[in-house]
C-alpha cells in the first residue's frame, strides 16, 4: 500500500498531526493520575496492552489479509519499532515519577534533533534550510521551557536522563514508522507494533516482580482513557500522517505537546508555568509554523512534478 505525495491543498495529513498532538498532550496528566495507583512500568504496560486488545477485533476483521503479506524483513522492522516504543514508554513514563510534567515532556521533545539527523543520514531525506531553522527554534523553545522548571529544583537528574532516553527511542520508532507506512495501512502497521510493545513491557513487568494490577479501581479508568486517547487516537494519527509527511516534520509538530501538557498541568495539577515557559512556547509555535510552511511547499513541488507541471 504505497502512498503518493498528497496534493498541496490536501489538509488531511496536517489535521492528522493536529489531532495527534492534541490527544498526546493529555498523556502526561493521565499518567500522573494513573501513577497514584500503579507503578510506572505497569502504567506503560497496560496502556499498550489495552490499546492492543481494543484494536484486535477491528484488525482481524479488516486487515487479516494484509497482515499475511508482510515478509520477514517487515516483521523484523515491526518488531524493532515495537521494542523502541516499549523503551520509550518505560523511560518517559518513569521520568514523570521523578520530575515535573514540563521538564519531562520538554526533554522528551528533543527527539526531532535525532530524527532530523538520522533521516538525513539513513533515509536520505535532505534537510532544507527552513526545516533546520524550525528544528533550532522549536528545540530552543523546548529548552527554555525546561530551564524555568529546573531552577525551581524539579528537574532531578535521573528523571531528566529517563526523559532523554525516551526521546532517543521514540526517534527510532518514528523513523521506522516513516519507512513502513509507505507501504502498509495504518492499522496493519500500528497493531503489531503496539502488540510487540505490550508484550515487551508486560514481560519486563513480570520479571521485575512489581505489582502487575493497579491498586485502585479508578486507575483502570485512567489507563483506559490513555489507551483510547493518546495511544489509539494520538499515536495512530501521527503514524498515519507519516505515510504522507516527513518524519522530521511530524516530530517537530509534536513539539506542540509541551505546550498542551504544561497548560493541562497548570489547570489540573497546579503546576504554574513561568514567563520562560510562555516564551519557550512561542518559539515552539514559531518552529512548527516554519516547518509546516516548508513541508507544504515541498509537498506542492512534489505534486507538480508528479502531475508533469
Amino acid at each position: 500500500m504505497k502512498h503518493s505525495p498528497v496534493p498541496s491543498k490536501d489538509t488531511r495529513p496536517y489535521l492528522g498531526v493536529g489531532l495527534g498532538v492534541l490527544t498526546v498532550s493529555s498523556a502526561a496528566i493521565l499518567i500522573r493520575l494513573a501513577q497514584q495507583g500503579a507503578h510506572s512500568l505497569a502504567v506503560a504496560a497496560w496502556r499498550l496492552t489495552l490499546a492492543t486488545l481494543i484494536l484486535t477485533p477491528i484488525v482481524l476483521a479488516t486487515r487479516r489479509k494484509e497482515l499475511r503479506t508482510l515478509d520477514r524483513r517487515d516483521w523484523i522492522s515491526v518488531a524493532g519499532a515495537g521494542v523502541l516504543l516499549a523503551l520509550h514508554f518505560a523511560a518517559w513514563i518513569s521520568s514523570l515519577a521523578h520530575t515535573s510534567v514540563a521538564a519531562s515532556v520538554v526533554l522528551m521533545s528533543t527527539h526531532p534533533l535525532f530524527v532530523g539527523l538520522a533521516s538525513h543520514v539513513f533515509l536520505r531525506e535532505r534537510l532544507s534550510r527552513g526545516m533546520v531553522i524550525a528544528l533550532i527554534a522549536a528545540t530552543a523553545g523546548s529548552m527554555i521551557i525546561g530551564i524555568d522548571d529546573w531552577r525551581q529544583g524539579a528537574g532531578q537528574l535521573w528523571g531528566d536522563l529517563l526523559a532523554l532516553m525516551g526521546a532517543i527511542s521514540v526517534a527510532g520508532y518514528f523513523l521506522i514508522g516513516r519507512k513502513l507506512r509507505a507501504k502498509l495501512s495504518i492499522l496493519t502497521y500500528v497493531f503489531p507494533v503496539y502488540a510487540t510493545a505490550a508484550c515487551v513491557l508486560m514481560g519486563i513487568l513480570f520479571i521485575s516482580g512489581m505489582p502487575i494490577l493497579p491498586q485502585y479501581r479508578q486507575t483502570w479508568g485512567w489507563l483506559l482513557l490513555m489507551a483510547i486517547g493518546p495511544q489509539i487516537l494520538g499515536h495512530s494519527a501521527l503514524n498515519w500522517a507519516l505515510g504522507y509527511l516527513s518524519a522530521t516534520y511530524v516530530t517537530v509538530a509534536i513539539l506542540g505537546e509541551p505546550i498542551g501538557s504544561t497548560l493541562l498541568a497548570w489547570r489540573l495539577l497546579d503546576e504554574t508555568p513561568g514567563l520562560q515557559t510562555v516564551a519557550g512556547g512561542g518559539m515552539i509555535l514559531a518552529g512548527i509554523a516554519i516547518a509546516s510552511y516548508t513541508e507544504r511547499s515541498k509537498v506542492a513541488r512534489a505534486w507538480k512534478r508528479r502531475m508533469g507541471k
